[in-house]
C-alpha cells in the first residue's frame, strides 16, 4: 500500500514533465509555421514589388523630377539642374500648341472609345448566338489586335496614300474625287482615328463577349415567355448586366487611347502642321524632335497625360462604389 501510494505521486510529475516536453515542440512548430508562411508570401511578392519599383515607381519619380527642374542635355547627364517648380507646366499651358493638342487628344480618345465600344458590343452580341462559324470568325477578328502596331499603322498608311492607296482607288471606281487622307489638315486626324478604331475593336469584342458568357440563358428564356423582343432583351437584360464589364472596358480603353503614339507617328507624325498632334506626340516632339530637346516641358506634358488617366481611374472607382452600395 505504501509503495503504491509513494509511486503514484512520483509518476505524476514525470508524466506531466513528459507531456510538457512533448507539447513544447508542437507549440514551437505552431509558432514557426506562420513565420515561414509569411516569409514564403514575401518571397513570392518580392519580384512583383521589385518590378513595380524599377519599371513604374522610379520612372514616375524621374518624370516628376524632370518636370520641376530646368534640364538641359548637359545637366541631364552631369546633374545640377536648377529647381523651377511649376514653371515648365506654365510654359506648356501657355504654348500655342497646348489647346490644339488638348482638343485633338480629347477627340481622338472620345471618338475612338465610342466607336470601339459600340462595334465591339454589337459584334459580341452577334457572336453570342453561337452559329457554326462563330469561333472561326471571332479568331479572324482578333487579327488586328494581334498584329504589331507598326505593321497595322504602316498598312493603313499605305491604304490611305493619296496617289496609290486602295481607298482612293475604290472612291475613283465610284466616281468620287480622291481624298488627301494623310496630308490634309482636315482629314489627318480622321485618318488616325479610323485606324485606331479598327485596331481597338477586337479588344472590346473579347472583353464584352466574355461578359456575355456570365449572363444566364434562363433570363432570356423567361423574357421570351413574357413576350420580349430582341431589342427589349438587349436593353433590359444584356446591357444592364454588362455594366461592370463595360465600365472596366471603357476605362482600359481610355487609359490606352490617351497614350497612343505609334499609330499617329507612323501615319502622320502629328501633321500636317499640328492637325493631328496629341499630347503623346507633342511630348515626343519636345523631348526628341529637335537637336536641342526640351526635356523638362516634355516631361510636364507626359505628366499631364498621367493626371488625365488618374482622373478617369478615380471616376471609375467612384462609380463602382455607388453601384456596390446601391
Amino acid at each position: 500500500m505504501t509503495t503504491t501510494q509513494t509511486a503514484a505521486p512520483r509518476s505524476g510529475p514525470s508524466r506531466a514533465g513528459g507531456a510538457s516536453r512533448d507539447a513544447s515542440p508542437v507549440r514551437t512548430g505552431r509558432l514557426r509555421r506562420p513565420r515561414s508562411t509569411q516569409w514564403a508570401a514575401w518571397a513570392f511578392l518580392a519580384p512583383v514589388v521589385i518590378y513595380l519599383i524599377v519599371f513604374y515607381a522610379y520612372p514616375l519619380y524621374r518624370n516628376v523630377e524632370l518636370s520641376v527642374k530646368d534640364y538641359t542635355v548637359r545637366s541631364f547627364v552631369q546633374g545640377g539642374a536648377p529647381f523651377v517648380g511649376l514653371d515648365n507646366y506654365v510654359k506648356v499651358v501657355q504654348d500655342p500648341t497646348f489647346v490644339p493638342a488638348l482638343v485633338h487628344t480629347a477627340l481622338f480618345t472620345v471618338v475612338s472609345i465610342v466607336f470601339q465600344f459600340t462595334f465591339g458590343l454589337l459584334l459580341a452580341v452577334f457572336f453570342h448566338q453561337n452559329f457554326r462559324l462563330s469561333g472561326t470568325l471571332r479568331a479572324l477578328f482578333l487579327v488586328p489586335w494581334l498584329l504589331p502596331l507598326i505593321v497595322s499603322a504602316s498598312t493603313w498608311s499605305w491604304m490611305m496614300n493619296s496617289d496609290s492607296g486602295v481607298i482612293n482607288s475604290v472612291l475613283h471606281t465610284f466616281g468620287l474625287p480622291p481624298v488627301n487622307w494623310l496630308t490634309s489638315p482636315t482629314w489627318a486626324l480622321v485618318s488616325v482615328i479610323i485606324a485606331n478604331i479598327w485596331i481597338g475593336i477586337p479588344f472590346n469584342l473579347v472583353i464584352l463577349y466574355s461578359g456575355l458568357q456570365n449572363i444566364s440563358a434562363d433570363l432570356y428564356e423567361a423574357a421570351s415567355l413574357d413576350g420580349a423582343n430582341a431589342w427589349q432583351k438587349f436593353w433590359r437584360i444584356t446591357f444592364p448586366l454588362l455594366r461592370p464589364v463595360s465600365a472596366i472596358t471603357i476605362l482600359l480603353g481610355l487609359v490606352y487611347t490617351l497614350k497612343v503614339f505609334d499609330i499617329i507617328w507612323i501615319m502622320t507624325r502629328g501633321g500636317p502642321g499640328n492637325s493631328s498632334t496629341t499630347f503623346s506626340i507633342w511630348s515626343y516632339q519636345l523631348g526628341f524632335g529637335s537637336t536641342l530637346p526640351d526635356l523638362s516641358p516634355a516631361a510636364a506634358v507626359g505628366n499631364l497625360l498621367i493626371v488625365l488617366a488618374l482622373v478617369f481611374g478615380l471616376i471609375y472607382i467612384q462609380v463602382q462604389r455607388k453601384q456596390d452600395n446601391a
